[in-house]
């Protein structure tokens, strides 16, 4: 019987690192020593591993991850495996979710643990990700399910997957839908298929994105914020550097009294999404009245982020920007999502 052909994209991360002289962890090991430390992975697939790059995932770019998606649209396999840090995989996996149409398995794989420890997640999370990637199911959904993300033999959609922990081994999860499928023995079994709408409605907004980065800010609101970040965007001449603003928003879609006037100005500035500070879930349209609520705030332009959570919706915001699409165009793809 012929093995399913598996592509192994190493970007660097804790999964990948070794110890120096004095015992701190860095970056070392390539896509083929990865592969090496799982045995069993021959038996699954036939293993072809690429060494993309040896960075820890707090210092990825949008650029390299627009790059990753033209190498992995181009490729002539059965399944891709890209293995990163932790840190950024819930921003990353998304973008790759934005930017990929393929009917093959993609699944984001990382590690908590690193492999100096005695009980390092790394290959684990290798061998259960190639496993879902080889997985009859997951191969005959590949495109409904979208770029996943495996984790502790827990398998998460890209546009949901959360890291909720900075250091426990189950760091990650989808509060809001959890898994899509979950590793037993040797079995996938699978639990759902994503609601993926939005996503493909986005998509074909976006159309081929070849423009330049188009940085966005990210400013969380919180008690009695004065809003004076929000003013300096505004008055200085080229916004900071800033061609956008995503706000993690209080409640439903709200800002306290005192910042609302300079965030409805920002509004008519640069294209601002208000998200949900809560980490995710849709927020309100029309319940609350008054000078800084949501009523008020959608209708002084600004754009609701649905259900995403602030760091998906600053994803897909610099997306949308670099892409050239209006703020009109723009509001329409984050109404999809709630």
């Amino acid at each position: 019987m012929t093995l399913p052909r598996i592509k192994v994209l190493a970007l660097g991360g804790t999964i990948a690192t070794r110890p120096d002289a004095s015992g701190a962890m860095q970056m070392g090991l390539g896509a083929d020593d990865l592969v090496a430390a799982v045995p069993a992975l021959a038996t699954l697939a036939a293993i072809d591993a690429e060494t993309v790059s040896r960075v820890g995932s707090h210092s990825l770019g949008f650029d390299q991850i627009h790059a990753l998606a033209a190498r992995i649209a181009a490729l002539d396999v059965d399944g891709v495996i890209v293995t990163q840090g932790t840190d950024t995989l819930e921003e990353t996996s998304f973008l790759l979710d934005l930017l990929l149409d393929r009917d093959i398995p993609v699944i984001v794989t990382a590690a908590m643990r690193n492999p100096a420890l005695t009980s390092p997640d790394g290959p684990g999370n290798l061998l259960a990700a190639v496993r879902v990637a080889c997985d009859p199911w997951v191969r005959a959904h590949a495109r409904a399910l979208g770029v996943m993300a495996v984790m502790l033999d827990e398998v998460y959609a890209a546009s949901d997957v959360l890291k909720i922990h900075p250091t426990r081994l189950n760091a990650f999860a989808s509060p809001q839908t959890g898994p899509l499928a979950t590793l037993v023995e040797d079995r996938v079994v699978p639990l759902s298929l994503p609601v993926r709408e939005a996503i493909v409605g986005a998509r074909k907004r976006l159309g081929t994105i070849g423009g330049k980065a188009a940085p966005v800010a990210l400013l969380w609101i919180a008690l009695d914020e004065p809003g004076h970040l929000v003013e300096a965007l505004m008055m200085a001449e080229d916004h900071l550097g800033y061609c956008g603003v995503v706000l993690g928003g209080l409640g439903g879609g709200h800002v306290p009294e005192r910042a609302a006037d300079l965030i409805m100005r920002l509004a008519g500035i640069l294209p601002t999404v208000m998200s949900p500070r809560a980490g995710g879930g849709p927020m309100l349209r029309q319940t609350y009245g008054g000078p800084s609520s949501e009523i008020a705030l959608r209708k002084a332009g600004l754009i609701w982020g649905g259900r995403l959570h602030p760091l998906k919706a600053r994803v897909l915001l610099e997306t949308c920007l670099r892409a050239g699409l209006g703020r009109d165009i723009i509001a329409e793809v984050f109404d999809a999502f709630g």
